[in-house]
């Protein structure tokens, strides 16, 4: 029987997801929520279900929801994230948050102890490995054909120049980590899935001379150096729109190990293998619209909650956001301390599913 959703947040994001679900026989979309009336009747007839503008009115009205896709905005993007999913959870809800989890990493370490206190599922969208180009990496991860890790480097952001620079934007993004909090889950994400957990951040945070003279508070280039717990080292370049990307284009990633390299180029299109004394292995997958990862990671969490997957093993879980977000809270940390090394705040321990580990 299709998991019975309802959506939080009818800007771009929520419609998007909202397609999915209407287009996955996993689910059924039943109806959406935005505080804003226009943004709530617009979405519900497209998609032709009920219109609410506030999430307690639609709890009450459909109680049989089985999930709460929440995808609210707010300042730094997650700032209007927290509220909504614990509400939802408090209602016995299984939730998909967007990313960032919140914008304040105790808000995420709190929504990640009522989850777990509630037995509840909650995932986040974190989607930029719901690729074909990641499941091949993973592949030869798996096969033993990068061995050893030794490096992980990651380009991602915003292309774009001077030229380009439109001036200061909202207060919502006027912001010193406006573009650290709101993006950084993203790259995150990607260098703890191929890398694993990270111990160690060095972070310096700048903006160009266009942003100064224009008073714009964004600090809106990241370069971040990263200690991986299996040894390897990791650097992250992120920037928002103060220059054009080069090799590998707006995303890319590189990993390296003692027996071979993969590089990931705009996420969705082409991974290219390296090992000593052999020709390049080129997958490209045909595919240019980055948008195929949503439908792609939303199924996945639908699959998870409809499979009954163990809640500490479905993909890009809660506690993952939290991993991201405690990354991104020790850049700031590092920035604010000149530069320093900082050790991310440890996650919670997992202590196992008596269903799987005994």
């Amino acid at each position: 029987m299709p998991l019975k959703v309802g959506i939080v947040g009818m800007g771009g994001i929520g419609n998007g997801h909202a397609s999915c679900y209407k287009n996955d026989s996993l689910a059924e979309l039943v109806a959406v929520c935005d505080v804003v009336k226009a943004k709530a009747d617009k979405s519900a007839e497209e998609f032709g279900v009920k219109a609410y503008y506030s999430l307690k009115e639609m709890l009450k009205a459909h109680p049989e929801l089985d999930v709460v896709d929440v995808t609210t905005s707010g300042y730094e993007n997650g700032g209007w994230h927290y509220l909504p999913a614990m509400e939802a959870l408090d209602a016995g809800k299984n939730v998909l948050v967007e990313k960032p989890m919140s914008n304040e990493v105790t808000e995420a370490r709190e929504m990640v102890a009522f989850a777990k206190q509630k037995d509840l599922y909650l995932g986040c969208n974190l989607n930029h490995f719901f690729t074909q180009t990641a499941d091949r990496a993973l592949s030869y991860m798996a096969e033993g054909k990068i061995g050893e890790p030794v490096y992980l480097l990651q380009k991602m952001g915003f292309s774009g120049g001077e030229a380009g620079y439109g001036g200061k934007q909202s207060p919502r993004w006027d912001r010193p980590y406006s573009h650290v909090k709101a993006f950084l889950a993203h790259p995150f994400s990607i260098l703890r899935r191929f890398g694993g957990n990270i111990t160690h951040i060095q972070a310096f945070l700048t903006k160009p001379g266009v942003r100064k003279s224009a008073g714009d508070l964004m600090l809106s280039i990241n370069s971040v150096n990263m200690m991986f717990e299996n040894g390897a080292v990791g650097y992250l370049l992120s920037q928002r729109g103060d220059a054009h990307f080069g090799l590998g284009g707006w995303w890319s990633f590189e990993m390296a190990g003692t027996k071979g390299t993969f590089c990931i180029e705009n996420c969705v299109e082409k991974m290219t293998y390296w090992t000593v004394g052999q020709e390049p292995e080129v997958y490209d997958t045909g595919i240019t619209d980055f948008g195929a990862t949503f439908p792609s990671r939303i199924h996945a969490y639908l699959e998870d909650v409809t499979n009954g997957v163990s809640k500490q093993f479905i993909r890009a879980s809660g506690y993952d956001a939290l991993a991201t977000l405690e990354y991104t809270f020790a850049v700031i940390e590092s920035y604010e301390n000149g530069g320093a090394m900082v050790r991310p705040h440890p996650l919670p321990n997992r202590h196992g599913d008596p269903s799987v580990v005994w």
